[in-house]
This record gives structure tokens, C-alpha cells and sequence, in this order.
């Protein structure tokens, strides 16, 4: 078994704002590509063309319709989807870390990255079983667990840009809903971004104290009357048609089987 450590130097991780995330999976499948190519083995795919595809994926997009409640008296506003993406959450007191049987998943004491020694791991599952959010997945062709690694090998890789030293779901973000930073710093801007907004943690009756932090949805606005913003533009701008369009009205009218208005 493996023991955590008593405490971390920093808590990177992520902040994700289900208020913009619009579902557009460009954070699943750039995951998909950079772990594909460069940390660790492949993620493999099994049957990707055929009737019954799968494969392993360390991000996930889950969608849902939410039904917001009445506030007041005023009734219940109209139903949101809601984008949910759902990857580890590199937890402070991760089960998936204690219950491994090698020492192959464990935490780091610098940043609090959660990892697996794929060298060390026998495929047995119990890290998969003992993780609540279902945020590990065992591939089939490899035989060991794959999770996210908040890109470890990007963040620290001094022969990449600066901006691109963040985790790559970030880095490709079109809707900027994924943040990441140090989340044990209170004046990082993560720490401040969770600060304003009430992020939350994920179920966090099971205790696992997860780094990662989700933004709630604001309440979407409500107004009485529906405003159509093409109406000014589709509204007639004079009774009677001038210029060009009044001669070429009063001249369509003499054509034989007109009647007055241009019509038959």
C-alpha cells in the first residue's frame, strides 16, 4: 500500500466554469492526442470504426438537462443543459493512493499530482473501484490504469512556449472554461477565481478533499416580454414605396393582369 504525504508544497489542479463550457469536446480529444503521443503508452482504442467502439480516455464530457428551482414566487425558470467535465481531481486524501497494492499510484509531495508508475502497476482495478468519480480508466492493450496527469510533462517542459506550459485541455479551451494554477496559493488567480464565483467541490460528502474545483452555473437572465432582435430590421421603414422602388412599383401595376398593389 501506499501512504500519502502529511501535506504538499503546492496544489495545482483545475478550475473548471460550467457556465461557459459549451460541450464542444476540444479538451477530450486534444487530452486524447497530447497523451497519446508523448506520456506514457498510448491510449489505445479498441474497434474505433466498427459497431461497438471504445477506448481510453483521460477527460471526459458528461451532458445534462438541470431544471433550476423556483425562486419566490416567481416560477421555475427553463431547464439548462449543463456541460460536466469530469477527469481526476488529484484528491488530498485520495483512496485511489492507498488502496494501490505496488506503490504504483501515488501523490506528489511538490505539486500534489496524483500518478501511476505504469512500470508498477499490475491492472488489478482496485484504484478504479475506490475512486468515487470514476476518473480512471484501465487500458485494455496496455493492461495498466490510465488517469489524467494534469500534463505533467507540459508543465515543467522549458522547451515549450510559456503559454503552452499548462495543461493541454486548457491550453485548447475555444470558451476559456478551464483555469489552472496553484490552488493552494490564495492569491493565485485560480484561488481568487474560485473566491468570487463559489466554486465548490465534487461530492464532497465522501471526504476525498478534491483539489479541483467547479464553478456553478450562473442563473440565466428571465424577461416577461421575449424581444425579437431582428424586429427592427425586418419592420417596414415607410407606408409607401420612393425612388427607384415607388417607380418600379407604379410600373409593375400596368402590367396587363395587375391590379393595383402589384398584385394578381
Amino acid at each position: 500500500m501506499t501512504e500519502l504525504p502529511n501535506s504538499t508544497e503546492r496544489k495545482m489542479g483545475l478550475v473548471i466554469d460550467l457556465d461557459t463550457c459549451v460541450g464542444c469536446h476540444a479538451c477530450v480529444i486534444s487530452c486524447k492526442g497530447w497523451n497519446t503521443e508523448n506520456y506514457g503508452a498510448p491510449l489505445s482504442d479498441q474497434d474505433p470504426y466498427g459497431a461497438d467502439p471504445s477506448g481510453t480516455f483521460l477527460n471526459r464530457v458528461h451532458s445534462f438537462e438541470v431544471q433550476p428551482k423556483p425562486c419566490g414566487s416567481e416560477p421555475a425558470p427553463a431547464a439548462q443543459l449543463i456541460h460536466f467535465p469530469k477527469s481526476c481531481l488529484h484528491c488530498e486524501d485520495a483512496p485511489c493512493v492507498t488502496v494501490c497494492p505496488t506503490g504504483a499510484s501515488y501523490k506528489r509531495v511538490e505539486d500534489g499530482i496524483v500518478l501511476v508508475n505504469e512500470d508498477n502497476c499490475i491492472g488489478c482495478g482496485l484504484c478504479a473501484w475506490s475512486c468515487p468519480y470514476g476518473a480512471r480508466e484501465l487500458d485494455l492493450a496496455a493492461g495498466v490504469m490510465k488517469k489524467c496527469t494534469l500534463c505533467v510533462d507540459r508543465i515543467y517542459n522549458d522547451n515549450l512556449p510559456e503559454e503552452d506550459r499548462i495543461p493541454s485541455c486548457v491550453r485548447t479551451c475555444p470558451a476559456g472554461a478551464r483555469h489552472f494554477g496553484d490552488l493552494g496559493d490564495p492569491n493565485s488567480d485560480v484561488s481568487k477565481l474560485v473566491a468570487e464565483r463559489d466554486g465548490m467541490d465534487l461530492m464532497p460528502e465522501m471526504g476525498t478533499k478534491p483539489v479541483n474545483k467547479y464553478l456553478p452555473p450562473r442563473p440565466k437572465d428571465q424577461m416577461e416580454d421575449q424581444i425579437d432582435i431582428l424586429a427592427p430590421l425586418l419592420a417596414p421603414v415607410a407606408e409607401e414605396p420612393g425612388g427607384f422602388m415607388g417607380w418600379l412599383d407604379k410600373a409593375l401595376d400596368k402590367l396587363p393582369g395587375q391590379t393595383s398593389g402589384g398584385s394578381n
